[in-house]
């Protein structure tokens, strides 16, 4: 299999799972909770339902995309830009959709800045033929350049694959399948280092999730599900750092009946613990005490606030992948 085989592969699991994350009904928000900006500690809540990215201080919503391909918006360390994936590939835009601009035309994951705003990190197809993780300026017009895995800073960048079109009449995939290729990453709050899934320890496992530090390249393991027969099966996903740089939250699975949850650890993925009920998802942090993640409710996903303290939720809007203001 050669490499734009691979990237394909890899761009259309990567479509089919956000185009999954992504799927709401209704064009309109559903309002569950007039004290939503009071449950988010008074932040701008960024989000995606269908495609589309909107914004919400509480219980009103702005729509930020004209079209329904855009999917794992992030905002800027100021909060005054968003970094997002439109058409699969990564660009940026202001807080309030102005200016809207592509940074990298390479098949990425889900982006994250650097904490200087100097940078975008995202996962793709890396020299080794499996996924890596790159950072591009944050104004575009720059080559990207390979971070992890460390052996591949000295090789030829692939060359930029274009995604596959999925079959309309393909089957749904199940929100497991949906996530388990999902390739979000997190730079952490002081720049040293980068979250995200797989790494080195591929080698040795099934799944796995990563930290590794920008300076040097080294990694290690946080999570890591299966491998030489042994271990359970899972993975961990959709990384977020807390502010204080201290914590580590990611959207986990394990096939011993756990199902997806939410876990949270130090960045040695010790300590670990769950956070929310069954299904809650992609969680990023809202303040020192509240999270915001996506769950089930009433059929639905949906952005719900949680008091990480006292477990109190309040559901905001529809829709998945959140991010929250600085």
């Amino acid at each position: 299999m050669n490499g734009t085989t691979i990237t394909k592969a890899l761009t259309a699991a990567g479509f089919t799972a956000l185009a999954g994350l992504t799927t709401m009904l209704g064009a309109t928000a559903a309002h569950a909770d007039v004290s939503g900006s009071a449950a988010t500690e008074g932040k701008t809540v960024v989000y995606v339902r269908n495609g589309v990215i909107y914004k919400s201080n509480g219980t009103d919503e702005v729509r930020l995309t004209e079209d329904e391909v855009n999917a794992r918006p992030r905002f800027s360390p100021d909060g005054t830009k968003l970094a997002y994936l439109h058409n699969g590939t990564v660009w940026v835009m202001g807080a309030n959709g102005e200016d809207k601009h592509q940074v990298s035309d390479r098949a990425a994951g889900g982006p994250s800045w650097s904490p200087d705003g100097k940078w975008i990190a995202y996962s793709a197809l890396s020299c080794t033929g499996g996924p890596g993780v790159f950072r591009v300026g944050t104004q575009g017009g720059t080559a990207s350049e390979p971070l992890f895995p460390a052996s591949c800073r000295d090789q030829a960048v692939p060359e930029v694959g274009y995604a596959m079109e999925v079959p309309a009449d393909a089957p749904a995939a199940t929100l497991v399948e949906r996530l388990r290729t999902d390739d979000a990453v997190a730079w952490s709050p002081d720049g040293t280092q980068i979250a995200f899934r797989g790494g080195e320890c591929e080698s040795i496992a099934d799944n796995c999730l990563s930290v590794g530090t920008v300076a040097t390249g080294r990694e290690r393991a946080i999570d890591v599900y299966g491998g030489g027969g042994t271990g359970t099966s899972g993975f961990g996903v959709v990384p977020a750092w807390s502010a204080d740089g201290k914590r580590v939250a990611w959207t986990s699975y394990s096939a011993d009946g756990t199902a997806v949850a939410v876990t949270e650890a130090d960045t040695t993925g010790g300590n670990r613990h769950r956070i929310g009920k069954a299904d809650d998802r992609e969680m990023v942090y809202a303040g020192a005490r509240t999270g915001v993640l996506t769950s089930a409710y009433q059929g639905h996903s949906w952005i719900t606030a949680i008091d990480l303290a006292t477990g109190k939720r309040t559901p905001l809007h529809q829709g998945s992948q959140p991010t929250v203001a600085p």
